[in-house]
């Protein structure tokens, strides 16, 4: 809680900000890529309490990222990867500094929160 300097949102579905704003550090940033159908609630408190920025990039849509899906798939284009759980970020951020990344960091938020609710 509160260790990120920032972290990029691609969740393009409807999903609650406050557990990725406790995430981040004070002075951090949240920015959202993706677009959900449906407005998502800002908590007010989460952003000022931590002098916590929010900002949007407008990369497309649903429909043009669905196309970009398809053409990848179409053209067996794909990217490596590597899966990391939440509590490695930080040694993740540590080898991004140390040019010791071959592959693109994907936190597996899904499977970190579901094993610090069990």
């Amino acid at each position: 809680m509160g260790t990120m300097g920032g972290i990029i949102d691609t969740v393009s579905a409807f999903h609650p900000l406050h557990p990725l704003l406790g995430l981040v550090k004070t002075n951090g940033k949240l920015v959202m890529v993706g677009a959900p159908d449906k407005p998502l609630e800002l908590p007010a408190f989460s952003v000022i309490n931590g002098r916590k920025m929010v900002a949007g990039s407008g990369g497309g849509g649903m429909k043009e990222t669905q196309e970009m899906i398809d053409f990848a798939a179409e053209h067996n284009i794909t990217a490596d990867i590597e899966v990391i759980p939440m509590d490695y970020a930080n040694t993740a951020m540590e080898r991004l500094v140390k040019a010791d990344v071959r592959y693109r960091f994907v936190i597996d938020i899904a499977n970190t929160l579901k094993a610090a609710y069990n």
